[in-house]
């Protein structure tokens, strides 16, 4: 019996690792690139393929990319910086919203 599981691998791209699933969509760190552009990643640290048969790389595992297709450029949630300093009158407020990239995965 096949499961949901037995083909995924955990990469690495902007310095975060995400575990990739064939279907699976991620909202990642931004990447260059449009919508509908495909994009491919060579820093697999792991992949998993069949019911037993796994292969972790030193520290990348050889000859393995995953490909993905971007689905939109967009924004994450906003994150707001408050500063106050008591009895001083100070206080500043800022917000910040980081790029990411939402793709979904093709191939592993």
């Amino acid at each position: 019996m096949k499961t949901l599981f037995d083909t995924y691998a955990i990469f690495q791209a902007g310095g975060k690792q995400y575990q990739a699933i064939p279907g699976k969509t991620l909202a990642l760190e931004k990447c260059d690139g449009n919508a509908g552009d495909t994009i491919s990643f060579s820093e697999v640290v792991m992949r998993k393929n069949g019911n037993s048969k796994f292969e972790f790389g030193q520290p990348f595992v050889k000859n393995a990319t995953i490909k993905a297709s971007i689905i939109k450029q967009t924004k994450g949630p906003k994150v707001v910086i408050f500063k106050f300093q008591r009895r001083k009158k100070v206080r500043t407020k800022t917000g910040h919203r980081q790029p990411m990239t939402v793709v979904r995965i093709e191939s592993i």
